[in-house]
């Protein structure tokens, strides 16, 4: 499938496989929440209250995994792992934490990773 949408791009019939790149690699996360029972609704809702105002973020996903009721996977891109850093003291970020964290049972697995493009990156 890459190797076919790489082919098209150099025809010009789609975008790129590899788009987005900035002055250095981006900075990339991919991670597994387990919500209390019951409470994935409103973990998700605090996760996705005032995403438009971290710097530096080019894109957080969150999302809710269909085979397990109270499973978040949350995928983030930033423009350096500063700007991810950076995102962590935010008042607004700290408050998330705080009122997340009682709605959290578990945290799965997590991977750190390079994104070098994609759509809505660019």
């Amino acid at each position: 499938m890459i190797a076919g949408m790489a082919g098209l791009a150099s025809l010009g019939l789609a975008p790129p496989v590899r788009a987005g790149m900035r002055d250095g690699p981006m900075y990339g996360l991919i991670g597994k929440m387990i919500a209390t029972e019951g409470q994935r609704d409103a973990l998700t809702a605090i996760l996705i209250e005032g995403l438009g105002r971290m710097p530096g973020c080019l894109s957080y996903i969150v999302a809710h995994d269909p085979a397990e009721a109270n499973t978040i996977w949350v995928t983030e891109v930033w423009t350096d792992e500063a700007a991810h850093r950076g995102s962590l003291q935010m008042p607004e970020v700290q408050e998330a934490i705080r009122k997340g964290r009682p709605l959290i049972a578990a945290f799965g697995e997590a991977q750190v990773t390079t994104p070098v493009g994609g759509v809505g990156l660019g």
